[in-house]
């Protein structure tokens, strides 16, 4: 996943100096910080995206992206992802899927499978999952939408420079591994063996189109799920500010 954001980077012409970066709390949220030599704002549980807002806001030049995992995101800080999707304020969120909460010491998250052992759950979830962090941006309204794994590192690397260049609310949800927590609970073993198994499980949405819901089943569709044009809320912000001030749209 590194490597995906700095190839990206990299590849597009820009520099470090053309974004700011916003992580939470959690393994992924140490991505940009401490190891991008960047701006970068590491803030609190589930509040990155609040943060990122305000500095778009503050900073509407730069490109800001956001670093962080499916409990920062999408337990912690659910409302917020919705919400910004919604607004489709210009942003790139990078969303890591472990399944779990890694760094705090294996705990069942809104991620973790049905019936998955953790270190909350001793006996197994009795939570359903959600099972497609996705397809719950797509329902906000987000108008770019991706899925990928750490199996799959160059088109990773392409969906990250389109959204980066995507005029409005973009999201990446990747799904990657954690052995140490995820995949000794769940007989998935090392960190080579779990990213064999996304390259197994991974499907495309054609492909997912032909088969029936439960085939489906423990399958992880991958892509490019939604890329569209639509309003973006700092474009409709200074059209406000210029009727306000008596000017034209």
């Amino acid at each position: 996943v590194v490597q995906s954001i700095l190839r990206a980077i990299d590849g597009l012409g820009m520099t470090m100096d053309d974004f700011v970066f916003v992580s939470g709390i959690g393994c992924a949220a140490w991505i940009p910080s401490p190891l991008f030599n960047a701006d970068v704002l590491h803030t609190t549980h589930g509040r990155p995206i609040a943060f990122a807002f305000g500095v778009k806001m503050g900073l509407p030049e730069k490109k800001v992206m956001v670093v962080s995992g499916d409990g920062d995101l999408v337990a912690i800080g659910g409302n917020h992802l919705i919400q910004n999707a919604r607004r489709n304020i210009e942003m790139t969120v990078l969303c890591i899927n472990n399944g779990i909460y890694g760094m705090t010491g294996g705990q069942a998250a809104p991620t973790t499978p049905l019936g998955v052992k953790t270190t909350t759950t001793p006996y197994g979830t009795v939570e359903n999952s959600f099972a497609d962090i996705s397809g719950l941006v797509m329902a906000a309204g987000a108008p770019f939408v991706a899925r990928w794994t750490a199996a799959h590192p160059r088109q990773l690397t392409n969906s990250i420079k389109k959204a980066v260049q995507k005029k409005g609310f973009s999201f990446i949800e990747v799904f990657s591994q954690c052995p140490v927590q995820f995949g000794k609970k769940t007989g998935l073993g090392s960190a080579v063996q779990m990213m064999e198994d996304y390259k197994k499980r991974a499907i495309t949405p054609k492909e997912a189109e032909k088969l029936p819901p439960e085939a489906l089943k423990g399958r992880v569709v991958v892509g490019e799920l939604v890329d569209m044009e639509k309003p973006q809320m700092l474009d409709e912000v200074r059209k406000m500010k210029n009727k306000a001030a008596g000017g034209i749209e």
